[in-house]
């Protein structure tokens, strides 16, 4: 249930959510995130950016996007205070890892997640330094949790309004790579990969770059090798196979594995159909998948143990899914 509205920065609104018997809401770790389903065909997935020992509330943080996919205009045009809504359980894809220090970098809304880690970093005394890249500060969405005397000393607030922007220069933790430390980017695809791009270039190691995106980046390169520029290969058409029935379905190059076999009444659980949230993972028993989601890291891409129904596709002419 909707307990509480408030203004989080000029267009981002922050939802304080709670169970509407008023009981505890099930545990998360910072980092983590839920789907809100906001309509029958309307799921979108929030960070949640409280601390996570928060047992009665979650709290999410929403800006508005005139331009993006309509999750948040529906949040702000609908939600009211007393609204029940359905959720998910937490799930964490973009956790704090164990590391000696920790460099949080956020563009705009992507503070979202980085404060919850802020905050239980800070919790159990464990060094970091906050980056917040905003356009200005009156589009600083939660800034005054930013400005307590907890993160107040470890977060540096950068204002693109005053010539302060990440294309100007990496933050100074980030010039130099150091061993044992993590760090961790979430905002916009552009200002993530010009960051991830930068700290490459600078020497920092694949394993200690952490990244949370809300919208999925460019196709990965199939053919060309890591990082050589070359296109993503043309959609190709292929088969899907069901374990328990042994139909098979042929998947055409213009539609997804998710499409094809809910339109021949195969049930998939499908949320973010992006490749973003997991939700849709499926076990694969056979083939290769091509490998299209932001979700998998590359050791489990490698494994080939599973598939995201919603965006992956097959390199193999049929794949057998555990269905």
């Amino acid at each position: 249930m909707v307990h509480t509205i408030s203004l989080a920065s000029g267009t981002s609104l922050s939802y304080e959510l709670r169970a509407a018997d008023g009981g505890t809401l099930p545990s998360f770790e910072a980092g983590a995130h839920i789907d809100v389903h906001l309509g029958p065909s309307l799921v979108r997935q929030y960070s949640l950016c409280n601390s996570p020992w928060e047992k009665g509330r979650y709290l999410i943080c929403v800006r508005r996007d005139d331009t993006g996919r309509g999750g948040s205009r529906t949040l702000h045009r609908d939600l009211t205070v007393g609204r029940q809504l359905r959720i998910s359980p937490p799930r964490n894809h973009f956790p704090l890892v164990a590391a000696e220090h920790h460099v949080l970098v956020a563009g705009g809304i992507g503070i979202t997640p980085l404060l919850s880690m802020a905050e239980a970093l800070a919790a159990r005394g464990a060094p970091f330094v906050l980056h917040h890249y905003t356009s200005s500060a009156a589009e600083a969405p939660l800034l005054e949790r930013l400005q307590t005397s907890a993160l107040g000393e470890r977060t540096v607030i950068h204002h693109s309004d005053q010539g302060d922007t990440v294309r100007a220069g990496l933050p100074a933790e980030l010039l130099v790579p150091e061993p044992d430390t993590a760090v961790y980017v979430c905002g916009p695809d552009g200002f993530m990969t010009h960051v991830v791009a930068k700290a490459t270039a600078a020497g920092w190691q694949p394993g200690q770059l952490h990244t949370d995106r809300f919208a999925p980046g460019a196709p990965p390169s199939t053919g060309g090798g890591e990082g050589d520029g070359a296109k993503a290969e043309v959609a190709t058409a292929f088969t899907v196979r069901i374990a328990s029935t042994g139909t098979a379905y042929p998947v055409p190059a213009d539609r997804t594995i998710a499409e094809v076999l809910t339109a021949h009444g195969v049930e998939v659980e499908l949320s973010c159909e992006q490749g973003i949230c997991s939700a849709c993972l499926t076990t694969v028993l056979a083939g290769e998948p091509d490998h299209r989601d932001e979700v998998q890291t590359p050791d489990e891409c490698a494994a080939n143990e599973r598939i995201t129904v919603c965006c992956s596709r097959a390199r193999t002419p049929e794949l057998l899914l555990g269905l």
